[in-house]
């Protein structure tokens, strides 16, 4: 039984495990030989960092009874031959719930439960508050106990109308959208406001996050969601059921919550489930073939999606299917067409998006130890145009050239002065960026546009609110960007010098690029306004709504500002460490002309034994480089790697 999307993550995680284990050999290579220095060690973490921080997300967002839970059960966790998520009759997911893997968590599900709301913190603070959240041991090897666990996330509780207000899920403006109240006058809400599944299943390990997002009433009550979680997803699969068509509750979450003012939606998936229900003994395969297509067409044109974005599937009888292993099931479920949109389209491009990043990473690495060698070379050739001169010379000659180099080392020793400047300059240059883009920044502006908001009243001018907020974030931007030219400028004018004077092969790394975080604060922006625009702009009169937003806007814009300064900083030190291996390289050279001229003096060893050594050492360098090239085209390349020779020995 085929089942793409698993295979194609398989393959995923497959390429980036062997990544990870070529990657391990050149560092061991590189540290043999010496050339693992700071640059180089940077280099390395940062792909390394890339390869496993790099996650892929699907957010499932649907009303309540589209088969949601149902659906992730059949793709990701039918091996367990029952039910994970909790899907039943009467049971289905009440809070957001996130599926990843951690491994330096213990497999847990936690719990955030939901008074949390009351507190002035977003999501993203409470990530780091544990105590706050009730944590679950799992035993991912037991289905029975991992089923239970789970349904946790369906629990609820009833709550008088008061209290369900406080916490968002009731609104005197909206009352269609309120829950049914019982005898009592009591509401159900749920009892967890967020929920973390950390389990090694095979996909999460290999970096999927699943996130499974509940109903209407419950996103509304939760902007971070909206504003935050779910427009970073790399894919969002939205469900509707195939019995009703498109609701006004499923149009109301469409509308609000996933299509965003010039967003294509490519991204987005539409799946029609439960076409089981139109399984009719009565009508032939074409009649039950022809009603499918008629749903699709009208769900595509109410969405405004291409056709072929909306995908009829059975995620009831895909999942019955994969357990029974029955094969004509699986194909009447149309699950594997789902699938293999997931797994081809989704991971396709988002393979393509890290191989792009790495490959660009395997070059700059290559680079900056080439570089090294390179210094090397310079310095052995040097090396032997010195002990070439001094054939025939007499020992008054030879403890000149002794003194000769001293006094070029105490020269050099001396240009530290110039070096520390430039380091100065750059530390105060780049406290300057973090001031700009630091908590103390953005906090100030956060401050700003939730001061704004608060003013008394229906928000009219909420696009004019936020565009002078985003234009301040993203002139903030605009000033890192020419402090960094002022730094580019600075590290050209030093290089050059240093160059000049030492026969340095300094070269400034390229001027990070800002250009994309600014495109990222667009499509922020672009988010909120569209979802305080078609619906939300009575909430606005509430303080409480608007300091959530502020919250879910502030936590998003963080990531963004921390990103920028990583951005900066990586190229800031690439320049430093640049430095560093080249003055390290350097004074290898002059403790090595010192030795050599040493041992010339006290007949430990006589010229032309030294001037061989000498070329021993460049052919050996040559066969570095000849290493180097094939161990990171094999790094970039599909092939197996082979085992990297013994350390070549370089007694320079």
């Amino acid at each position: 039984m085929t089942d793409s999307f698993n295979q194609q993550f398989d393959k995923h995680g497959a390429w980036r495990r062997n990544f990870a284990h070529r990657l391990k050999w050149l560092s061991r290579w590189l540290n043999e030989n010496d050339l693992l220095n700071q640059s180089v060690a940077e280099r390395l973490r940062d792909l390394e960092s890339q390869l496993r921080t790099s996650k892929v997300m699907v957010a499932f967002v649907a009303e309540f009874s589209r088969g949601k839970s149902e659906l992730i059960n059949a793709i990701f966790f039918a091996g367990y031959g029952r039910r994970i998520m909790p899907a039943s009759a009467g049971r289905t997911t009440m809070c957001p719930t996130e599926l990843g893997y951690d491994p330096a968590l213990q497999p847990s599900l936690r719990l955030l439960p939901i008074e949390t709301r009351l507190e002035a913190h977003s999501l993203a603070h409470w990530r780091d508050e544990p105590e706050r959240w009730t944590e679950i041991a799992i035993d991912v090897e037991n289905a029975e106990l991992l089923s239970q666990a789970m349904g946790k996330v369906a629990e609820v509780r009833w709550v008088p109308l008061e209290e369900a207000r406080a916490l968002g899920f009731w609104s005197d403006d909206v009352p269609d959208d309120n829950p049914v109240p019982d005898a009592d006058g009591r509401v159900e809400i749920p009892r967890w406001r967020h929920a973390v599944l950390n389990m090694p299943h095979p996909l999460l390990e290999q970096g999927l996050v699943i996130l499974d997002t509940p109903g209407l009433n419950a996103i509304g009550a939760e902007p971070e969601l909206t504003v935050s979680l779910i427009p970073q997803a790399h894919a969002v699969v939205f469900i509707l059921g195939a019995d009703t068509g498109v609701t006004r509750s499923d149009l109301a979450i469409w509308r609000q919550h996933l299509v965003t003012e010039g967003d294509l939606s490519e991204t987005r998936i539409v799946v029609l489930n439960k076409i089981d229900t139109m399984w009719d003994i009565l009508s032939t395969p074409a009649q039950i073939d022809a009603q499918i297509q008629r749903q699709r067409k009208g769900a595509a044109e109410l969405l405004g999606v291409p056709l072929a974005q909306v995908l009829p599937v059975s995620a009831q009888k895909g999942l019955q299917a994969k357990i029974r292993r029955d094969v004509p099931l699986l194909q009447a479920s149309r699950l594997p067409a789902l699938e293999a949109v997931l797994g081809e389209g989704l991971l396709g491009k988002r393979e393509v998006m890290l191989r792009l990043a790495v490959d660009a990473g395997i070059v700059a690495l290559r680079t900056e130890a080439a570089r090294i060698l390179n210094v090397r070379q310079r310095d052995l050739s040097e090396q032997a145009l010195e002990l070439q001169g001094l054939r025939g010379k007499n020992g008054s000659v030879i403890r000149h050239m002794r003194s000769r180099i001293e006094a070029e080392q105490t020269e050099f020793e001396g240009s530290n002065t110039r070096i520390l400047a430039l380091r100065s300059v750059q530390g105060k240059l780049l406290r300057e960026v973090y001031a700009v883009l630091g908590s103390t920044a953005l906090k100030a502006d956060m401050g700003r546009l939730s001061a704004a908001l608060k003013r008394r009243g229906i928000k009219f001018s909420v696009r004019k609110v936020y565009g002078e907020t985003f234009e301040s974030l993203r002139n903030n931007l605009r000033e890192v960007q020419a402090t960094s030219a002022e730094i580019q400028s600075m590290l050209h004018a030093t290089f050059r010098q240093l160059n000049a004077e030492h026969g340095f092969t300094l070269q400034a790394p390229p001027e990070p690029d800002l250009s994309g975080f600014e495109q990222q604060l667009d499509q922020i922006e672009r988010s909120h306004i569209h979802y305080l625009g078609v619906g939300n702009m009575l909430k606005l009169a509430q303080p409480d709504f608007c300091d959530k937003l502020v919250r879910a806007l502030a936590s998003r814009l963080r990531v963004v500002n921390e990103a920028a300064m990583t951005e900066v900083e990586r190229w800031s030190k690439g320049a430093g460490a640049q430095l560093d291996a080249q003055l390290k390289e350097r004074r290898r050279n002059f403790t090595k002309r010192i030795e050599a001229v040493e041992r010339i003096q006290g007949a430990a060893g006589n010229l032309d034994e030294r001037l061989a050594e000498l070329a021993a050492q460049e052919a050996n360098l040559g066969e570095l480089h000849r290493r180097l090239a094939e161990l990171t085209t094999l790094l970039a390349s599909n092939e197996a790697p082979h085992a990297p020779a013994a350390r070549t020995e370089l007694v320079a």
